[in-house]
Order: C-alpha cells, then structure tokens, then sequence
C-alpha cells in the first residue's frame, strides 16, 4: 500500500496502531526489567554486607540467599529458553 495508502488510512487505523505499538514497547520493557540479572546480584551483595557486619541471623542469611538464587537461576533459565525460540 505504500507511504499513500497509510496516509489515507491513518485517521481510521492510527489509534490502533499506536495502542499495538505502545503494547509491544512495554512488553518489551517489562522483558528487560523481569530479566536483569544485576538488581538481583546487587541484593546478594547486599544480603552478604548485612550479615557480615551482624544485621542478620545465618537462618535469615541463607533464606534470604537461597531465594535470590533461585530468581537468578529462573531468570537465567528463562533466557536459555528464549534464546533457544529466536
């Protein structure tokens, strides 16, 4: 259709195609967010400085650790998965 045929369409299909795109952009950087590795790091580092200096019981520690590592595993798995699909 061509650079014509969209600009004839455009009062009827651009709020339609402007919802799509906007969607996909934040899905996109809803996909970004989930799947960043470093805030979960920083948590471990984080959770290490706090029992080290005394702010935790070595039951909160490993709990607390134990959790952050299984979200760094998914989030790694997760990606192992989609890179698999693209």
């Amino acid at each position: 259709m061509g650079i014509f045929g969209d600009l004839l369409t455009l009062p009827v299909l651009g709020a339609p195609r402007l919802v799509v795109w906007l969607a996909k952009a934040v899905g996109e950087r809803a996909e970004a967010e989930l799947l960043d590795e470093e805030p979960v790091r920083s948590q471990l580092l984080d959770l290490q400085e706090r029992y080290e200096i005394g702010d935790m019981t070595e039951d909160e520690y490993e709990r607390q650790e134990t959790a952050l590592l299984e979200r760094l595993n998914n989030i790694r798995e997760w990606k192992e998965r989609r890179g698999d699909q693209r």
